[in-house]
């Protein structure tokens, strides 16, 4: 395997050439070796990004943290893509399992490239304040960001095989925008079964934690710590134990 070719800067540099680049993605040729670089590139890049989310509790959870997101992502790829593929050849497309693959993968390679470029973002906030809330926030805006712009390179690559090469339906890329829905709910499912990413500095390093509260839930929670004065915080914590 060409290291090189293992870099964020490479692929970002193919990526400036968007049709070189999509043609690239939807040929038969080195299949297996791009498919291996994309998800090495995905585990490098979401494994640093793993390792700043979970340095805000303790080296314990930086390392947990730092396999758990690459492991976020394979998992919503295995759950997801057997019938994204299914549907999408009922549908009447011609791309091979493996080609489809690629295009999947490199949308996760641009999220994690993504996500890993915040990372001196979020080390700023973690050395200038002390906001857990705050911090899981920003992970989730993060995430969110990143979500988009790599769902967009995934859609116009579909959209390339469809008007360039014609070995992709129409309706195909319409059904993938409803499949990014279902995406967005198994990853935010997932994330919630792995946690904790961040963890409290108050808390002590645990691997996962018992499944209780969702997703939803934690993240009006936090959006109201925020909002919320500390001393009316603290108020209603007292009243809360007693």
């Amino acid at each position: 395997m060409d290291m090189k070719k293992l870099s964020p800067f490479e692929f970002f540099k193919d990526f400036h050439d968007k049709e070189h680049f999509f043609e690239k993605l939807t040929s038969e040729e080195n299949t297996l070796e791009k498919i291996l670089s994309q998800y090495f590139l995905i585990c490098i890049c979401s494994f640093a990004y793993g390792i700043v989310m979970g340095s805000y509790n303790s080296f314990q959870q930086a390392i947990s943290s730092a396999f758990k997101v690459p492991l976020l992502f394979t998992l919503s790829i295995l759950v997801c893509f057997p019938a994204f593929y299914v549907i999408q050849h009922v549908l009447g497309s011609r791309l091979g399992f493996w080609q489809m693959l690629k295009i999947i993968l490199s949308g996760f390679v641009m999220i994690s490239i993504i996500m890993v470029s915040f990372s001196t973002i979020v080390i700023f906030f973690l050395i200038t304040g002390n906001n857990y809330s705050f911090l899981k926030l920003l992970h989730v805006g993060i995430f969110g960001i990143s979500a988009i712009f790599g769902m967009k390179t995934i859609l116009d690559a579909l959209q390339y095989a469809c008007e360039q090469k014609n070995v992709y339906p129409k309706i195909g890329v319409a059904v993938f925008k409803f499949w990014i829905l279902i995406l967005a709910f198994v990853g935010m499912q997932l994330s919630w079964n792995l946690r904790p990413f961040i963890a409290s500095k108050d808390m002590p390093f645990q691997i996962f934690r018992e499944r209780q509260g969702n997703f939803y839930l934690a993240i009006v929670e936090s959006a109201i710590d925020i909002v919320t004065p500390s001393g009316e915080k603290q108020n209603q914590d007292n009243k809360e134990k007693e």
